[in-house]
């Protein structure tokens, strides 16, 4: 957890980080943050995350939810979270994408936005 005042706003580096943690704790496969600065004006970052299967897609996504609700950040929309292939959190400055492999694989996000800078996320950042 980030050490910040109480109801103070993560920045979007910050909760992209933070979301890469979270996706870690429930044992996402191949999270990746992609910066989005200066390729577009729709969001800051893509934080890109793997589950095996759709209740562990759930279980990401839920704890991703319920975390960074108690530290103060509300997604402004959930997508996706009926199907559980590939679940879609947008807090405005960061998304969050948990797919199923399956189906990151066939969107290929990395692909289409291969001119972001990535960084794979190994372990949780302090």
């Amino acid at each position: 957890m980030i050490d910040r005042p109480p109801g103070a706003a993560l920045s979007s580096s910050e909760l992209a980080a933070r979301s890469a943690a979270l996706m870690l704790d429930k044992k996402a496969r191949e999270v990746v943050i992609m910066d989005l600065r200066g390729l577009t004006t729709m969001t800051d970052f893509f934080v890109l995350g793997s589950g095996e299967s759709d209740v562990q897609v759930k279980a990401i996504v839920d704890h991703i939810d319920h975390s960074l609700r108690a530290e103060h950040s509300r997604p402004y929309h959930i997508e996706g979270a009926r199907q559980l292939s590939w679940v879609l959190m947008d807090y405005i400055d960061v998304i969050a994408h948990v797919f199923l492999s399956e189906a990151r694989e066939f969107y290929g996000l990395e692909r289409l936005w291969a001119d972001a800078k990535m960084s794979t996320i190994d372990e949780p950042r302090p």
